[in-house]
């Protein structure tokens, strides 16, 4: 029988079951997966915008990200929520904790202009934060094909 009880005719000891019962561990389990898979999402920033793309390796990242938008229609977003220009000190140092040491993950629209992106960055070097990441869409470098014209190459030049 499955519960292990069997008639013995020497009488009076029952015979142990050895046996784990793992049906309340995969219930934990079960809770535990349908936990995280409702937490997962909410953890994420929900700003929309059209991000370049890049092929350099990415760095690692830390626990608690810190993000600084800057949206198509110029204005701030630190995380999910919009703050002004002259505020963003301010937000960056309650989000932080006043650490300043903290890096910044700072992401544009690849339609923003660059000197809009520099007064962001300069905004937060003004407000003390060195440690700027830029971050961008991963692509794949593409190969050119025999006969195309590459276009212009860069070049380097001494002082």
């Amino acid at each position: 029988m499955a519960g292990g009880i069997r008639d013995n005719s020497s009488g009076d000891d029952l015979v142990e079951n050895h046996e784990i019962n793992v049906t309340p561990f995969i219930d934990v389990m079960l809770v535990l997966l349908i936990i995280f898979m409702v937490a997962a999402p909410l953890s994420t920033v929900d700003v929309n915008v059209d991000l370049p793309a890049s092929t350099a390796k990415p760095a690692d990242r830390p626990d608690e990200p810190v993000y600084v938008t800057l949206k198509e229609d110029m204005s701030l977003s630190l995380g999910n929520d919009t703050v002004v220009r002259e505020g963003l000190g301010a937000s960056l140092d309650k989000m932080t904790e006043g650490n300043k040491d903290a890096r910044i993950f700072l992401r544009a629209d690849k339609t923003v202009d660059y000197g809009q992106f520099m007064e962001v960055m300069n905004l937060l070097r003004d407000a003390g934060y060195l440690k700027i990441a830029l971050v961008g869409l991963e692509s794949l470098p593409t190969v050119q094909e025999p006969g195309t014209d590459p276009g212009p190459t860069p070049v380097e030049t001494a002082p």
